[in-house]
């Protein structure tokens, strides 16, 4: 394994002992208050990488950043990467996934939804040197990465109030700006880092406007009442009907890819991802930690009308409504609404604090058609966050810069 900006000396990485990094340095000095104390980087294994997000103290992660998601996505050379203090313990991580571009042997460096790092260190440099001198020794000329933060926040309400034609989300002025989100994103554009999609090109590759249901601090008739009058009509009209919902295995993977064809034609939009995607996903996720990912599934008289899937954050702080499929036929009982209902319960009552329903559209004028989904999501009394959004840096030299663009020319002709 390569071992690139790892500490000299390093023998062995222990997974118990709290992730300490085995080493033959002399124990390192403590800096005096206020000085910069420096982080050592390192490759580390899979294993290690996937036992430390479990770990209690952990920073955060989405499933994005997990050694398993890197087993999922194809045509990616994937590396795990840890932080370790003058303690040799490990503070942070990272999965780098490479791309190479066309022609060259030189690679585009992407970390989505990551690092896992302390964003509120006044010393973020001390993350991101380390980071950046890796990356540029392995062959990167450019980085992305996309900060797990948020930046404004828009209540169910706030927005529900503000429809009309030709409106959208960023127009409305939030219900909150995350001091921490908005310090990050000043500090990456005084660096040189390029917010994606400033300047017309690059857009983000994860959505960078999402929508949650906060769940910590909230009981289940909290959560109900949360719902608005056409969700809680809709629920109980499934109840009703009829409506069964569970959790099924992967031999229902079929059915729910079938669902999500025909969802994505009745939408008109297309994922482009076959059966062996999803299969590879779930046999990856579960492998790493069981009930990583789960599909959730709606029935009718024993028909399959809808199938929703959702996975879990390493620490179950967060679980996030990843892909929903429904069938064009019998939508009066309303299945999609059951099924949301019976993974917010499910999520309610396994501890996590946010339900993270993925990205919405952030059109606000009623007669859009991207605006159906947005409405639909406004329903469950949750909130619209802006992310920080992806962020990009080539690293440094003229053909790195040009590499760069040639990347940029080259996404946006295919």
């Amino acid at each position: 394994m390569l071992q690139v900006c790892g500490p000299p000396g390093t023998a062995a990485y222990a997974e118990d002992d709290a992730l300490t990094m085995t080493t033959h340095q002399r124990p390192q000095v403590p800096a005096p208050a206020g000085e910069r104390t420096e982080l050592r980087l390192g490759v580390i294994p899979g294993e290690v990488h996937a036992a430390y997000l479990r770990r209690p103290g952990a920073h955060p992660a989405s499933f994005l950043q997990t050694p398993a998601w890197a087993r999922v996505k194809t045509g990616w050379r994937a590396e795990s990467l840890g932080w370790f203090d003058a303690d040799r313990r490990m503070v942070g991580s990272a999965l780098v996934l490479y791309r190479r571009l066309p022609g060259v042997r030189r690679f585009f460096a992407y970390l989505p939804e990551g690092p896992g790092a302390d964003w509120a260190d006044p010393q973020l440099e001390r993350w991101l040197d380390p980071l950046l001198g890796h990356l540029a020794a392995t062959g990167a000329f450019a980085v992305r990465m996309g900060p797990p933060l948020a930046y404004r926040r828009w209540s169910a309400r706030t927005l529900k109030d503000a429809a009309g034609p030709g409106r959208r989300v960023g127009d409305i002025l939030p219900d909150m700006v995350e001091p921490l989100g908005a310090a990050v994103a000043d500090r990456l554009r005084e660096s040189g880092w390029r917010r994606c999609g400033e300047d017309g090109q690059g857009g983000d590759a994860q959505p960078r406007l999402v929508f949650e249901v906060p769940l910590a601090g909230r009981g289940l008739d909290d959560l109900w009442t949360g719902l608005n009058q056409e969700w809680r009509r809709n629920v109980k009209k499934a109840s009703k009907s009829g409506v069964w919902t569970g959790v099924e295995g992967p031999r229902t993977l079929p059915g729910f890819h079938q669902l999500l064809r025909v969802t994505e034609r009745r939408d008109g939009f297309a994922l482009g991802r076959d059966l062996d995607y999803y299969r590879r996903q779930y046999a990856e996720l579960n492998a790493e930690q069981p009930g990583r990912m789960r599909l959730y599934t709606a029935r009718h008289q024993g028909e399959l009308l809808a199938a929703h899937t959702l996975l879990t954050a390493p620490d179950g702080s967060r679980v996030w409504y990843q892909t929903g499929a429904s069938a064009d036929h019998r939508r009066e009982v309303r299945p999609s609404n059951a099924l949301q209902w019976r993974m917010l319960r499910d999520a309610l009552t396994a501890g996590a604090a946010v339900y993270d329903m993925r990205g919405v559209p952030d059109d606000l004028d009623p007669a859009a058609r991207a605006h159906g989904l947005l409405r639909w999501k406004l329903g469950t009394g949750g909130e619209a966050v802006e992310t920080v959004g992806e962020w990009e840096l080539p690293l440094q030299g003229a053909v790195n810069k040009a590499l760069h663009r040639a990347m940029h020319t080259y996404l946006t002709r295919r």
